[in-house]
């Protein structure tokens, strides 16, 4: 699983099922093998670990006559049938010969091939090699095609829906809200000025390969906050400066991008194409060696980048964070207006708008009762929390020994029993669970529509009892911004319901990446509000035509095998429960 699943599923195993478990990571390895244990993965328990580790110890895993192995958020291997995706490829050879569960709630995000990866991690000869698979199947046009694609998907594949199981776990609904705000006279400069550079055909500062990735993160953080961007840009010009210095092309972007944008390795991974190719995106070769013209060209962009860092370093006022206060007032009011508590979890995308955000609420009357939420979790408040929660529960199985996994608990704590705001980035919107908050901030909205899911997901779930309040800030001069929250809100449906959008139309897109990579084309190649209104009008008419009836029953009917004695089992526990609460309230 995930690293930051880890605690939860060791605390869940113990809570629901009373079952033993041992994390393993690399300091309670080292201690096994100091036990004399040659194979930490042998235990007298289940056995819980990362994916990166399992990927590192494959030589450990391999050994063990596994009676079972499960595989949380499985959706992260869909690419195994890449070469390149050496994570992937090196868990299925780990496990090929242990039986297997995969679970995931996130709708495929691509084509059918992911759907043939997962399901050759369960067993490879189901439909044979790739080549076969995409003779077969690469187009359902006929019956027989769609048939034999069902039949064979029988016995591997069950997914079921929320609104199947409606009747016995009840959900609450989504309640909208947008909060605007108008960039100031310098807010918008720099972003012309930015967007204008990355619309440039060429640019030395970013890797060749990684362009259209890189400028999708530059955009983002270019939207979060101006001290977001303004960071990156300093480490940009710093990397360029030195590729200028030994003529040399850059070939990776500053470490402090990913330090930032957390969620950058993941998005990597998505977008990888489906083989490993030293081309741009152009088709042509990387360059090697630069002519002296080239690299004085280099070095003006150097001092281009040197003056949008500095024009955003001036810029202190944020107008989205001024109107933040402004927005957790309407959500909380909202809230309160349907029994909730006051709780709210804020997303940003960038961890210096982490920090930004902190610094703003803290003078507010919500001073003293903000937490963060990251992906090292390594602020001094934080290590606090940390403590504090080690010394309460010495002694007890709510310790795990994972200082990673227990402090992701001991924050989680911390802000149901005392904090009212958690502050957080991509970190959070996987594997927590914060059904008694209530208010989810999008401060920064991802253009993937699964990533969002996953977000509201953490409070709109199973146990929730209140109405989920999600509110959106809108950038009123931004007409592209407008555009593709039109799209995640009213075509998506991502923001109100009691389905959101997994249920009808997450799992009907072709893709949440390709839609993703849609954006970035438009917000690249369009320099006029019409030409933005044309290439979003044609978005929306192709995606209308796959989101209907038809296809929508097709995925259905492909994926939707939903067991009727999983339906009974719940009838019955059910009818127990209200029998139980009968003689109770008697």
């Amino acid at each position: 699983m995930p690293a930051n699943l880890r605690k939860q599923w060791s605390q869940e195993l113990a809570d629901k099922f009373f079952l033993p478990s041992a994390i393993l990571e690399a300091r309670t390895f080292n201690e096994q093998i100091k036990k004399r244990n040659l194979n930490p993965f042998v235990q007298d328990a289940i056995v819980i670990c990362s994916y990166q580790f399992a990927r590192g110890k494959q030589p450990y895993v391999e050994q063990i006559d596994w009676d079972l192995v499960i595989i949380d958020e499985a959706h992260r291997l869909r690419n195994v049938y890449k070469p390149t995706n050496k994570i992937a490829n090196a868990i299925k050879q780990a496990v090929s010969r242990a039986p297997k569960v995969l679970l995931t709630a996130t709708p495929l995000q691509n084509s059918l091939l992911e759907l043939y990866g997962l399901v050759s991690i369960v067993d490879e000869f189901t439909f044979g090699d790739l080549k076969s698979f995409k003779t077969q199947f690469s187009r359902l046009n006929g019956d027989s095609e769609f048939s034999d694609l069902k039949d064979r998907l029988k016995s591997v594949c069950q997914r079921t829906l929320r609104r199947q199981v409606l009747e016995y776990v009840k959900y609450t609904n989504r309640i909208p809200i947008t909060q605007e705000f108008h960039p100031s006279d310098d807010e918008q400069r720099l972003y012309d000025l930015v967007s204008e550079y990355l619309q440039r055909p060429n640019l030395y500062a970013l890797p060749s390969q990684q362009r259209k990735l890189m400028t999708l993160i530059l955009r983002k953080l270019l939207a979060s906050s101006t001290y977001a961007i303004s960071g990156t840009l300093h480490g940009l010009s710093i990397r360029l400066g030195e590729a200028a210095k030994n003529a040399e092309a850059v070939q990776t972007p500053p470490e402090d991008v990913s330090a930032d944008f957390e969620a950058l390795d993941e998005i990597e991974d998505e977008w990888e194409s489906d083989e490993e190719s030293e081309e741009n995106g152009d088709g042509t070769k990387p360059q090697d060696i630069f002519t002296p013209e080239q690299i004085v060209e280099m070095k003006q962009e150097v001092e281009t980048l040197k003056e949008f860092s500095a024009l955003a370093k001036s810029i202190v006022r944020n107008s989205k964070g001024e109107v933040l206060l402004t927005a957790l007032h309407r959500g909380f009011e909202e809230a309160r207006e349907r029994g909730s508590s006051e709780k709210a979890i804020i997303f940003t995308e960038s961890r210096r708008t982490q920090e930004y955000l902190r610094e703003v609420l803290e003078a507010t009357e919500y001073a003293g009762k903000i937490v963060l939420f990251n992906g090292t979790n390594s602020d001094a408040h934080s290590k606090a929390i940390y403590e504090k929660w080690l010394e309460r529960h010495a002694g007890t199985d709510r310790v795990s020994g994972s200082p990673s996994a227990d402090k992701r608990a001991a924050l989680v704590d911390f802000f149901r029993d005392e904090a009212v705001i958690m502050i957080a980035t991509e970190a959070a919107a996987e594997g927590i669970n914060l059904q008694f908050c209530s208010l989810v901030v999008n401060y920064d909205l991802p253009w993937n529509p699964q990533r969002i899911e996953q977000r509201i997901g953490r409070c709109h779930r199973y146990g929730q009892k209140y109405d989920v309040v999600v509110v959106n800030f809108l950038n009123k001069k931004n007409a592209a911004d407008q555009r593709v929250y039109q799209l995640l809100a009213q075509k998506f449906k991502l923001f109100s319901g009691v389905f959101g959008a997994s249920d009808e139309v997450l799992g009907v897109i072709e893709s949440g990446v390709d839609f993703e990579k849609r954006i970035v084309d438009i917000y690249q190649n369009c320099r006029s509000e019409e030409q933005i209104e044309f290439e979003f009008d044609a978005l929306q008419r192709e995606m209308e035509g796959e989101i209907d009836d038809r296809m929508r029953q097709t995925r259905q009917k492909l994926l939707e095998n939903f067991d009727e004695e999983v339906h009974e089992k719940l009838r019955v526990n059910l009818r127990q429960s209200n029998e139980v609460l009968d003689r109770y309230e008697s």
